[in-house]
């Protein structure tokens, strides 16, 4: 997981959640996003990521 670039990290997560994956899979990509002390805010309002 450490390898994954915060923006595929982001990417990935809200692709989960869309998709609708399982649950254990989106906690464990939230957890390194707390872990990263990423703002997930920032992005879920619509900011882009590259």
């Amino acid at each position: 997981m450490r390898l994954m670039s915060n923006e595929i990290l982001i990417e990935s997560y809200f692709k989960a959640l869309h998709l609708e994956l399982e649950q254990e899979f989106v906690d464990l990509l939230l957890e390194e996003i707390k872990r990263r002390k990423l703002n997930l805010d920032y992005y879920r309002d619509g900011a882009q990521v590259s």
